[in-house]
């Protein structure tokens, strides 16, 4: 088992999709170094996550990377592959990414889930084992999914009437998209999200059952055996609150423990080490934190920073830092539109530089490195060609690498305020902090808008007065030298930024 530390880099893969093109270029014989999406294989396929070769699975854990997290790999549901291959508005939203989508291109959706033993077609069990331990030789571990809210409709699991939200023959009638008819006729509801209409492949898992709680506890117990950590879909659905304003009555009476303290407690008595983290909206990072998850991602900066000005970015990362330790920071993921086709190149590599130098966990989504613009469905075990920026790959390595190297994010953070003049308002869109710490001073600034902005930035080091200063940028090589009576905020006005639009320094401060 390899121990990840408390905010680890996460690497998202979707693994059919990897799977299936590491098959391809191991059938050719050649590399998929740079990441050329694959159109077939159109014959047979070999293997499976036992069979991956060492160069790709290099190419998922460059340095920097503590984890890798596998999405999808359990066994899918041959029902929920009959529904998606049904649904007229699912089959557009493949070929609109798939132009040439064939039926066997379609495997149903990972999160409509079976059973919780890992899918054939990626090698079973034995296949995982391998994939972790490829992991593990490389001090890389591995995250897994679980979800929580729903289940495949002819999922075995569990087995316990009274987990499920029940319906009647009347529901069914009135109301045929919000409830599914078993072969027993049985009426469960669809599994929902309040704000959106229910997910048609799925039945809705009841949070409030005993016999539930103890079954997912079981199930998160057995996953935690095949990992390092787990990513639970959805969390906050299964809060008792807000199942309850989903639900009402049908539920049934609201337990006095919540969901997840109840079910966490229970797994980690069994695996004591294993990092949970919650996929998670609404602003309910907070409680999702208080009732037991390490991580809960920080939707809020994604949409700050693809859509927001500094300022709104600024008040996000004003938050106790102690807290943001907890925060998941991402620009894309599966659910998520890809990076490269929402911000500009310039936008989308001051965004990574962001994203890499906070505090909390950071998630990286395969593909995001090289460039990709097309965000498959996560039903297809295909996606189009597309050709890699090599450019922007070489630039996420070297950010990786750099700050990790460093070991800036194992001191103390502090958001730093930028100061302008009367005449000259362009510091207000800089963002700028610092980590200080047994490995060093680091200062971060960013440019987040397309025009040039100045600022004075007043470091926190009242030790640097009295010598000069040295200012090695990690990422680029440059030096720079200046008083620290200059630099530091307590004895002048701050060092002097001058960025071109979406700029960015990344600086080792140490004196002369």
């Amino acid at each position: 088992m390899t121990a990840l530390p408390e905010q680890p880099v996460v690497y998202e893969v979707n693994t059919r999709v990897w799977l299936r093109e590491v098959q391809r270029a191991t059938a050719t014989g050649r590399t998929r170094r740079g990441g050329r999406g694959a159109r077939g294989p159109r014959g047979a396929r070999a293997g499976g996550l036992g069979d991956v070769p060492k160069d790709a699975w290099d190419e998922i854990t460059p340095h920097g990377v503590d984890a890798v997290w596998l999405m999808g790999v359990w066994e899918r549901s041959p029902e929920g592959r009959r529904i998606a291959l049904e649904d007229p508005a699912l089959r557009e939203s493949f070929a609109q990414a798939l132009p040439d989508v064939e039926p066997d291109d379609i495997a149903g959706s990972p999160y409509c889930v079976r059973g919780y033993t890992v899918d054939p077609a990626l090698g079973g069990t034995e296949g995982l084992a391998a994939a972790r331990t490829a992991l593990d030789r490389r001090g890389v571990g591995l995250i897994l999914d679980h979800v929580p809210n729903h289940v495949a409709p002819d999922s075995p699991w569990p087995q316990e009437p009274d987990c499920f939200v029940r319906g009647s023959a009347d529901d069914l009638r009135r109301d045929p998209a919000a409830y599914h008819e078993g072969p027993d006729g049985t009426v469960r509801a669809r599994g929902r999200d309040p704000f959106f209409p229910p997910w048609p492949d799925v039945v809705q898992l009841n949070a409030f059952s005993p016999a539930l709680r103890a079954a997912t506890a079981d199930v998160l117990a057995g996953i935690g055996g095949m990992c390092d950590g787990v990513r639970c879909d959805m969390a906050m659905l299964m809060m008792n609150d807000v199942f309850a304003r989903t639900w009402g009555e049908r539920a049934g009476p609201v337990p006095e423990e919540d969901f997840w303290p109840a079910v966490l407690s229970a797994v980690r008595r069994r695996r004591p080490g294993t990092l949970f983290m919650a996929e998670a909206y609404w602003d309910l990072e907070g409680a999702l934190l208080q009732q037991g998850f390490d991580l809960v991602y920080d939707k809020r900066l994604h949409d700050r920073l693809l859509h927001e000005d500094a300022g709104s970015v600024r008040a996000h990362l004003a938050a106790d830092p102690d807290h943001q330790r907890h925060l998941v920071r991402f620009l894309e993921n599966h659910d998520e539109p890809r990076a490269a086709q929402t911000l500009s190149p310039a936008a989308e590599r001051a965004a990574a530089v962001v994203i890499a130098t906070l505090p909390g966990a950071t998630l990286w989504h395969e593909g995001q490195f090289t460039g990709r613009r097309t965000r498959p469905p996560v039903f297809l075990t295909r996606r189009p060609d597309e050709t890699p920026d090599a450019e922007l790959r070489a630039f996420h390595e070297r950010l990786l690498t750099a700050v990790a190297t460093s070991g800036m994010r194992t001191g103390r953070w502090r958001l730093l305020e930028p100061a302008g003049w009367p005449d000259n308002p362009t510091h207000r869109d800089l963002l700028a902090w610092s980590w200080a710490g047994p490995a060093g001073r680091y200062l971060v600034a960013v440019n987040h808008s397309d025009h040039p902005s100045q600022a004075r930035i007043p470091l926190p080091w009242p030790e640097l007065a009295g010598s000069e200063a040295r200012l090695t940028d990690i990422l680029e090589g440059g030096q720079y030298v200046r008083p620290g009576e200059e630099i530091t905020g307590e004895t002048g006005p701050g060092l002097f930024v001058d960025l071109g639009g979406r700029g960015c320094h990344v600086f080792a401060v140490e004196p002369v």
